[in-house]
């Protein structure tokens, strides 16, 4: 589990490299258009994905009081974009170094609405980059409403093929 795990935090950190690069090179004014998803643009996407990938680090690394980017600051695209990319060489450090005990480590955490749950690491790591491939599609066809025709591909087949 564990060498699939780190395969897909390399992989979960070059695809958010690759889609941000591309919004970067987009016209800043684009990253705030309203666009009908998830998240109302762009910017409100990139920075939810930065919250989901710092609360659940903090989460299990056993923080109480959840620092929680977006309700910190009101950080530009660039800072949320370095925010993302750092919070997910954190996870794949993490998972570079862990042993298959630290995956399998149970912890305790409450969700944003006060619930109490406990959930085992691996299946954590699993649901961020299962919400992150979510999230980047939405992204992308975000890019293209906006009349973005230069998009990478962030498929995980591309970046593996890449590898060998």
């Amino acid at each position: 589990m564990k060498e699939l795990l780190q395969a897909y935090a390399t992989y979960n950190r070059w695809a958010y490299e690759q889609i941000t690069t591309a919004i970067l090179e987009m016209d800043e004014h684009l990253h705030q258009q309203i666009v009908k998803s998830s998240f109302p643009n762009l910017y409100a996407t990139v920075l939810h994905l930065w919250d989901a990938e710092s609360i659940w680090w903090q989460r299990m690394e056993g923080h109480q009081q959840l620092v929680i980017p977006s309700k910190q600051f009101n950080p530009t695209m660039n800072e949320v974009i370095n925010g993302l990319l750092q919070q997910s060489g954190e996870w794949e450090r993490f998972l570079q170094h862990c042993t298959e005990d630290d995956l399998h480590r149970e912890f305790d955490y409450k969700n944003l609405k006060g619930d109490a749950f406990r959930s085992a690491v691996w299946t954590v790591v699993h649901h961020l980059f299962n919400h992150g491939t979510y999230h980047r599609g939405q992204l992308v066809t975000m890019m293209r409403e906006l009349g973005v025709t230069k998009i990478p591909a962030t498929d995980f087949v591309h970046w593996y093929r890449t590898r060998v």
